[in-house]
């Protein structure tokens, strides 16, 4: 415990610096943001074992040891924040921690007279500071809603131990390091939200093999290339857009049962496009932007009859736009500007059912078209995808290197609220916490506005683009708006967080959660600024639901 006490104290000595010369409301610099990292990991034992506090003063009295040991996590995560401008803390005193702000309790599924902490929402609250390792004495927690604040650091491993967590929202904050590990530790995720932060390296293949309905990692600094596990996933929506992914899409994308949305753009992915993703009949939106990509359009891409949102732009693609593409059934958005292509079917042109941009290319007789010298074959050189090795040939190997052309990574996002990633959001959980996500009745509804402790019941099936996911049904909801599903914030939105499904509003909790329908930025589209995110409100019925084109992702954010 000394060297942790030691490495604790001096921290807070350096932050109580800061705070004489500057106002902490304010966004943490660089240095003070990696001084602060470095101290939390100097703090951590790479166990991940909690590092209970066993000075709780032996006056009080709490109402069970789950309490107890909540108490402590709080009380540690109280230290640990350095700037609170709305006081959200202030009533985190003494052992009834169920009526602290953003804190929200409900009786464990194990036994319905013991009541626990289920759910913690503090989205938008501005809040500087770091997760200490004592949050993981929080075992029985399934939602955790902490968007928009200013949150550095790692993610400890002790995180591990919230064995039934459903609902996880990290995004918009300043957190580094690899991809938290602790999230491969829950069975019964089906949220999770970690977009505009700084994780990087690669994304474990493991993390595909959860029961997710949605996953949003886009605008952090992630490397490798995509895991061919990438398949197996049961994700409805999945943003991994304006990280540093290289290599080939994996042949397996064509194989994930319930994907509705995906979002692949600003990477530097390359190589000619497998002919798998003409599997993706129930795709809605479709993001490769600004990746890299070369070659044609594979003729299986007109296998995506449900797509309305199907964006190429930005790469070195050549020769013709088939006509077939264009005349999608369900298509309403056809951007395939900035490449090189030099033919176009005559279907290939805005009406009033399609919009379609085209400039940028090397088509005769359109406008806003690339000067002739640009067009020569000797300077643009086609490319072969029956011999590459990424559409399934063999011959060369995608640039390690490779992102779009003219598609300006999105501005790192503000305090605000991640945007929402347009796109089907989970559906809302039955009788828990977390959004449930199509599986079967969830248990009884929680008595408070968190979700139930035990494990989150899988949620009713969401009446809009996101397929529910099968599985236990995860606790009791607690009702708070999710943060919205549209990544990038102010600019332009990118079609990506799941919409959320109409549910009954769950009552307010102390801290306004944000709204459920709030419209949500699109997730992947190009410099993409961070939208504002409702605080959120967590009721009886946790869950994320989403609704369409601009809905939050969940109730609870």
């Amino acid at each position: 415990m000394a060297p942790f006490i030691m490495n604790f104290l001096g921290c807070l000595l350096f932050l109580l610096l800061i705070a004489s010369f500057s106002t902490f409301s304010n966004a943490l610099t660089d240095s003070e943001v990696a001084y602060i990292a470095h101290r939390q990991l100097l703090t951590f034992e790479e166990s991940g074992k909690d590092q209970s506090n066993n000075n709780v003063d032996p006056n009080l009295k709490f109402e069970n040891s789950r309490i107890k040991n909540a108490y402590t996590a709080l009380q540690a995560w109280k230290k640990g924040i350095y700037s609170d401008p709305f006081n959200v803390t202030a009533t985190w005193v003494g052992p009834d921690v169920c009526k602290y702000t953003g804190i929200y309790c409900a009786p464990t599924l194990d036994d319905p007279k013991l009541n626990v902490v289920a759910g913690i929402d503090l989205n938008h609250q501005d809040i500087a500071g770091y997760l200490p390792q004592e949050l993981g004495l929080l075992t029985d927690l399934a939602l955790f809603h902490l968007n928009s604040n200013r949150f550095c650091g790692i993610i400890p491993m002790s995180f591990c131990n919230m064995s039934i967590m459903f609902e996880f929202d990290v995004s918009n904050n300043r957190l580094v390091g690899p991809f938290p590990r602790a999230l491969l530790c829950w069975k019964e995720i089906k949220f999770v939200d970690i977009r505009f932060n700084n994780f990087e390296g690669c994304v474990p293949p493991e993390i595909f093999g959860r029961p997710l309905d949605a996953l949003f990692l886009n605008n952090n600094r992630f490397s490798c290339s995509i895991p061919p596990s990438l398949g197996n996933s049961t994700v409805s929506v999945v943003t991994m857009a304006y990280n540093n992914f290289s290599g080939c899409i994996p042949h397996t994308i064509g194989m994930m049962p319930n994907i509705e949305e995906i979002m692949l753009a600003g990477n530097s992915l390359g190589g000619c496009f497998p002919s798998e993703i003409g599997n993706l009949r129930n795709v809605t939106v479709l993001d490769v932007s600004g990746s890299g990509f070369v070659g044609s359009i594979p003729p299986s891409f007109a296998g995506l009859k449900s797509v309305e949102m199907l964006d190429i732009s930005c790469n070195r693609m050549t020769g013709s736009v088939p006509e077939e593409i264009c005349k999608l059934p369900a298509l309403k958005n056809f951007t395939f500007a900035s490449n090189f292509f030099n033919g176009a079917a005559p279907a290939c042109k805005s009406s009033k059912d399609v919009v379609i941009d085209d400039g940028n290319n090397c088509l005769a007789g359109r406008p806003l078209q690339k000067p002739p010298k640009d067009c020569d074959p000797k300077v643009v050189k086609p490319v072969d995808c029956s011999k590459d090795v990424c559409s399934a040939g063999g011959g060369r190997a995608p640039p390690k290197t490779g992102g779009g052309m003219s598609h300006p990574p999105p501005p790192a996002p503000v305090h605000s609220p991640p945007p929402p990633v347009h796109s089907p959001p989970p559906p809302a959980p039955v009788h828990s916490p977390p959004p449930p996500v199509q599986s079967p009745p969830p248990p009884a509804p929680v008595h408070s506005p968190p979700p139930p402790v035990q494990s989150p019941p899988p949620p009713a099936p969401v009446h809009s683009p996101p397929p529910p996911v099968h599985s236990p049904p995860p606790p009791a909801p607690v009702h708070s708006p999710p943060p919205p599903v549209h990544s990038p914030p102010p600019p332009a939105p990118v079609y990506s967080p799941p919409p959320p499904v109409h549910s009954p509003p769950p009552p307010p909790v102390q801290s306004p959660p944000p709204p459920v329908h709030s419209p949500p930025p699109p997730v992947v589209q190009k410099p993409p600024p961070k939208p504002e995110q409702p605080d959120v409100v967590l009721p009886p019925n946790l869950g994320y639901q989403y609704s369409s084109p601009p809905p939050p992702l969940f109730p609870g954010y």
